[in-house]
């Protein structure tokens, strides 16, 4: 067992052509009127409408992180994508979501 299938977040990987190589339970939940598990071997480019498609060729082309949170439903999460990189080469993107509280607690620590 992987520690991310239990994960209280949707992990959803692709490799540098934009490709589902892996997702943990919770987004396979998430994505399941998408297809679900099937999405696996799939890209995630064809999943994506204007402008958010040309936005993760962008970050298939430049590997960059980007976070923001996002509504639907009265639910509000957080949404972190970052460069997947092994031994310091670029291998594609790791998308992490989870819900957050619609009123979250802001702490600057100096």
């Amino acid at each position: 067992m992987n520690w991310t299938d239990e994960f209280l977040g949707a992990i959803t990987v692709c490799d540098r052509e934009g490709i589902v190589v892996y997702m943990n339970d919770l987004s396979k939940k998430q994505f399941a009127k998408d297809g679900g598990e099937s999405l696996v071997g799939k890209s995630l480019v064809d999943c994506h409408p204007e402008p958010a498609r040309s936005f993760l060729m962008r970050m298939l082309a430049e590997p960059n992180p980007n976070s923001y949170t996002t509504e639907k439903k009265g639910i509000r999460k957080m949404i972190h994508q970052t460069p997947w990189m092994e031994a310091g080469e670029f291998k594609g993107v790791i998308e992490i979501s989870f819900e957050v509280p619609m009123e979250m607690p802001h702490h600057k620590r100096d």
